[in-house]
């Protein structure tokens, strides 16, 4: 499986919150709401999630091992860095 792009929408309020990232994999299968998200160790990825009936957040969609989830992390995390700060989103080919 390949990720065939990245779109980066930057959040302009301050905060944690940095990004909302879509990612295309093979060029037919989308995930939109990733987020870029600021932490104490650098920026970090976290994966669209909802809100369950306890108040606990469950990823909607995840990677299933850490290989592919820091690959996924450092192509986004690469993308979002190289995106200009004033451009609204960026469409990045692999």
């Amino acid at each position: 499986m390949e990720i065939t792009d990245i779109r980066i929408r930057r959040v302009s309020a301050d905060g944690k919150l940095k990004a909302y990232v879509t990612v295309t994999f093979d060029d037919c299968f989308v995930v939109h709401n990733v987020k870029v998200i600021s932490g104490k160790n650098g920026a970090f990825i976290a994966m669209p999630s909802r809100k369950t009936k306890t108040g606990e957040y469950k990823d909607v969609a995840h990677p299933i091992n850490s290989a592919f989830r820091g690959l996924l992390q450092s192509k986004i995390l690469e993308t979002y860095e190289n995106t200009p700060e004033d451009e609204v989103e960026k469409e990045t080919a692999f």
